[in-house]
């Protein structure tokens, strides 16, 4: 058994939902996480910019000699997953087939709803991936830029949450949605307010 432990990365602590899923599953594991609170978020930022913090967080994590790394990040999955893999040589597993395919797999009506940052949203990367596994869903996304600040903020009850809740996910609603990717870490932390 590799005793080395697994990396995990994030912009900053929505990377932990992540790490909670992987403890409840892999109990035994070790774990070296890497939270970027310094230049979180990252969705706003440009692709290369995303790149670039991906390449100096995979050399950190291989310094610590990590057996595999886990991008618990969505935006750094959607456009720099091909950059830490370059790096890390080693298993790399990022968060938009697993979610996507989680998502294909639960529909009924085949009305999906994407939320993410700007930047998750703006490559369509789980469009692409929701359209590889079934080309007849039909794919609606949203970037819903603020939820980030909101939950590092530590906002998950603040009525100013619930309000622009509702502004953004009003017209997934109209779509008739029966599935809703979170698509970005710090999501999940939120699910209340969403599921309202």
């Amino acid at each position: 058994m590799n005793k080395k432990p697994i990396g995990v990365f994030d912009s900053g602590i929505g990377g932990l939902t992540v790490v909670r899923t992987m403890l409840k599953h892999l109990p035994y594991e070790n774990i070296v996480y890497f939270g970027d609170t310094a230049r979180v978020p990252y969705g706003s930022k440009s692709p290369q910019v995303v790149r670039e913090y991906a390449e100096d967080i995979t050399k950190f994590l291989i310094s610590k000699d990590v057996k595999m790394i886990v991008i618990a990040c969505n935006t750094v999955s959607a456009v720099a997953l091909d950059v830490v893999q370059k790096y890390a040589r080693i298993p790399v597993i990022g968060v938009i087939i697993p979610g996507a395919e989680a998502a294909a797999a639960w529909t009924k009506k085949k009305r999906i709803g994407v939320i993410g940052t700007a930047g998750t949203i703006a490559s369509s990367a789980y469009s692409n991936a929701l359209k590889l596994i079934n080309p007849e869903l039909q794919v609606y996304s949203r970037a819903c830029p603020l939820f980030v600040p909101l939950v590092e903020e530590g906002w998950m009850d603040h009525p100013a949450t619930e309000m622009i809740a509702k502004e953004y996910l009003f017209p997934l609603m109209t779509e008739k949605i029966d599935t809703l990717v979170l698509g970005c870490t710090h999501y999940p932390l939120l699910k209340d307010v969403i599921t309202k």
